[in-house]
């Protein structure tokens, strides 16, 4: 993860550059508690395959709180059909409980949250198959996505997806995750897909414990990524074009 961030950090930047003269979606930051302008001072373009890869890199980061995503992570409440192949009174649809199992015909409780539709069905195939179909032939389909999760990685102690029900802010998300390891700087980027776009962020973290920038709450589908301390300075000098506490057009 820390390789996939430090190449991420290079690739953002020069399309951040690149896209300088975008709009800003701005919130309330700084120091003085007014979100940042940015005025375009360079004119320098991300080459095709930086491009290519930030894109990648950004839907990989967002994808497991994506729900058009195979690869979204099943959450809470999160309402799943399923369906065997010629076995309908198997077929059911099942609503994942709040900690994260659902109750199946036959075999009881079955993890499901934290997983993909692809790893439930994978489970049930392997249960069902073991004592009562033969071959048995499983779909899982999301059919309600209600859970409302975000993603943290990189320099915390538990990094993972947590629920954000009833709200939550990047300091209390940090806190959650056991807080930042000794080789963090508490810099941290954050992901956000917002009507079919991405942004990024920059936030210091030590500065909204201390109430010097603001803290911001997070939505469902954020991904917050820890830097250490041996990327800071690529960090400081490559973000200096990106204001703290506001969300930059990505893509």
């Amino acid at each position: 993860m820390i390789i996939l961030l430090r190449r991420l950090l290079l690739a953002v930047v020069a399309a951040a550059l690149a896209a300088c003269s975008a709009p800003l979606v701005s919130e309330p930051g700084g120091e003085n508690g007014t979100a940042a302008a940015v005025t375009a001072s360079s004119q320098v373009a991300a080459a095709p395959d930086q491009k290519s890869y930030v894109q990648k890199a950004a839907l990989s980061l967002s994808s497991i709180s994506d729900p058009n995503s195979k690869a979204y992570k099943i959450g809470p409440r999160d309402v799943l059909e399923v369906t065997v192949f010629k076995v309908p009174e198997l077929s059911k649809v099942v609503q994942v409980s709040e900690d994260g199992t659902i109750s199946y015909a036959l075999i009881g409780e079955v993890p499901a949250g934290g997983r993909t539709a692809r790893e439930v069905e994978q489970e049930l195939t392997k249960r069902l198959g073991a004592k009562y179909l033969q071959n048995p032939q499983v779909s899982v389909f999301v059919k309600e996505f209600n859970s409302q999760r975000i993603t943290i990685d990189g320099a915390v102690k538990k990094p993972g997806v947590y629920t954000i029900a009833g709200g939550m802010s990047l300091l209390q998300v940090t806190a959650t995750a056991g807080g930042f390891e000794p080789t963090a700087d508490e810099t941290v980027l954050l992901f956000r897909q917002k009507d079919g776009k991405r942004f990024a962020a920059k936030y210091d973290v030590a500065r909204i414990r201390e109430g010097r920038e603001h803290d911001p709450q997070l939505e469902a589908g954020d991904v917050i990524i820890a830097a250490t301390s041996d990327v800071k300075e690529g960090v400081n000098t490559m973000f200096k074009f990106l204001p703290l506490a506001t969300l930059v057009p990505l893509l």
